[in-house]
C-alpha cells in the first residue's frame, strides 16, 4: 500500500511539473520566441537549463521551507504528501479553467497548513513571516512598476527598438563534419545587444520559475523521506522540462494570452522585476507567486505611465476622473501619444506585422505633465469587476486549499 502511494506521489509531482512547464517556458521565452531570437526547441532547453539552476541553488531554501518548516516533517506520510501535492494540481486546474493567474506556491503552502491546522503542528512565526511576504512582494513589484513607468519607460520605448529576425539569430553551419554556430548574418548589431538583452532577461525568468516553483511539486515527498531533495529537485524540473519542450510549444505558437498585446519592452521590464522578486523571496526561503508579482507590475507600470499626464504637484491638488465601465487592458501601455510611437507588442512581432522604426530617428519624449490623458488611455486602464475577480481568486484558491486539506486530514488518520 506504501509503495503504491509512492507512485501515486510521484506521478501527482512529475504532474504538477510538467504543467508548470508548459506554462512558465511561453511566459518566459514568449518574447524571444516571437522576435524570433531563437526557436522553441532552444527557448525549452534555455528554460530548463536556467530552472535547474535556479532549483538547485536557491530553490534549495523553498523545499526546505515548505517540506520541515511550516509543519515538522514527520507529518508527511505517502497518504499526507498525495494529498498536498493534489491541491497544487487542483491550482493550476483553476488556473487553467478560469484563466487568471491562480498562484501554485500559494495552494500549495495553503494545503500544508490545513495539514497542520488539523494535527494542531502549525509554525505560526514561519507562516506570519510568509503571508507578510505575500502582501509586500506585490507592493513592491506594483510601486517598482509605478516608477518605472512613469520616469522610464517612454524614454527605454523611444530609444530601443525590437524587429523581428528571419529565422533565428544563432544559426548552426552544417556544411563540415561538427556543427558551427555562428550569428545570423542578417542581424545587425543592434539586433545582437537586443537579443542577448531578451534572452538574458527571459533565462532569468527561468531561473527564478524554477528557484520558487520546484518545491511546489516534491516538498512533501522530501519532508517524508521517500526522496531525498537532490532528487527532488531533479524530478522536478525534469518535469518541468518534459512540459517544456511538449505542451509549451502550443503556447509558444500563441506566445501566451496573458502578454500578446503587450508591448515587447513592457514584457521585458514586467520579467525582469517579476524574475527578480522572486529570487529574493526564494533566496529567504519563502514560497511565493511569480504571476502575482508579475501581474501587479503589470498593473504598476500601466498606471505609471499613465500618471505622465499630470505632475506631482498636480496629482496633489486634483482628482482625475475615470470611467467606472472602462475595460481591463494595457493601453496606457500600448496608445501612441503624438509624437511618440509605441513599441512592437509580442503578438506583432511574432506574426511579422512590425513596421520597422529607423533605429538613428530621434524620439521625442513629451515631459511629464505635458501629455494628453486621452492619448495615454488611463481610462481603459482596468475594469473593477475584472480586477475583483482576479484578487478574489487570489485569495479564495489558498483559502479553499486550507479549508479543503484541513478536512481531508481530519478524517485521515
Amino acid at each position: 500500500m506504501v509503495s503504491a502511494l509512492l507512485v501515486v506521489g510521484l506521478f501527482v509531482a512529475a504532474f504538477v511539473g510538467y504543467n508548470i512547464g508548459g506554462s512558465s517556458t511561453g511566459v518566459a521565452f514568449g518574447p524571444a520566441v516571437g522576435s524570433r531570437i531563437v526557436g522553441k526547441v532552444s527557448a525549452a532547453t534555455l528554460f530548463t537549463s536556467f530552472a535547474l539552476l535556479g532549483g538547485w541553488t536557491v530553490g534549495r531554501n523553498v523545499i526546505d521551507t515548505m517540506s520541515d518548516g511550516i509543519v515538522p516533517a514527520t507529518l508527511f506520510t505517502p497518504a499526507t504528501s498525495v494529498g498536498v501535492l493534489f491541491f497544487a494540481g487542483a491550482a493550476l486546474l483553476l488556473s487553467n479553467l478560469y484563466g487568471v493567474p491562480a498562484s501554485t506556491s500559494m495552494t500549495a503552502v495553503g494545503a500544508i497548513v490545513g495539514l497542520g491546522l488539523a494535527r494542531n503542528r502549525l509554525n505560526e512565526a514561519i507562516m506570519f513571516t510568509i503571508v507578510s511576504a505575500w502582501i509586500v512582494a506585490p507592493l513592491v513589484a506594483f510601486l517598482t512598476g509605478v516608477v518605472i513607468g512613469r520616469y522610464v519607460y517612454p524614454h527605454l520605448d523611444a530609444r530601443i527598438t525590437f524587429t523581428r529576425i528571419e529565422n533565428s539569430l544563432v544559426q548552426l553551419d552544417r556544411s563540415g563534419t561538427v556543427p558551427r554556430p555562428h550569428l545570423n548574418e542578417n542581424a545587425s548589431p543592434r539586433d545582437v545587444v537586443g537579443g542577448v538583452g531578451v534572452v538574458g532577461i527571459a533565462c532569468y525568468m527561468g531561473f527564478s520559475a524554477g528557484a520558487s516553483n520546484a518545491a511546489n511539486a516534491v516538498a512533501p515527498l522530501v519532508g517524508d523521506g521517500a526522496i531525498t531533495i537532490e532528487q527532488g529537485i531533479l524530478l522536478a524540473i525534469g518535469s518541468i522540462g518534459l512540459g517544456g519542450f511538449t505542451i509549451a510549444r502550443r503556447t509558444l505558437d500563441t506566445i501566451s494570452d496573458g502578454i500578446t498585446d503587450l508591448p515587447i519592452m513592457a514584457a521585458l521590464v514586467v520579467s525582469f522585476v517579476g524574475a527578480t522578486v522572486i529570487t529574493v523571496l526564494s533566496r529567504l526561503g519563502i514560497p511565493a507567486s511569480l504571476a502575482v508579482s508579475t501581474t501587479c507590475c503589470i498593473i504598476g507600470l500601466g498606471w505609471g505611465r499613465a500618471s505622465r499626464a499630470v505632475t506631482l504637484a498636480e496629482a496633489a491638488t486634483t482628482a482625475v476622473d475615470t470611467d467606472p465601465e472602462a475595460e481591463l487592458t494595457t493601453g496606457a501601455l500600448a496608445e501612441p501619444t503624438m509624437d511618440e510611437p509605441a513599441g512592437p507588442t509580442v503578438g506583432t512581432l511574432a506574426a511579422g506585422e512590425v513596421e520597422e522604426r529607423d533605429p538613428d530617428e530621434a524620439v521625442e519624449v513629451p515631459p511629464i505633465g505635458e501629455e494628453e490623458l486621452d492619448e495615454l488611455a488611463a481610462e481603459s486602464l482596468f475594469d473593477p469587476a475584472a480586477t475583483s475577480r482576479i484578487v478574489i481568486l487570489w485569495i479564495l484558491s489558498p483559502t479553499l486549499s486550507v479549508i479543503g486539506s484541513y478536512v481531508l486530514f481530519l478524517l485521515l488518520p
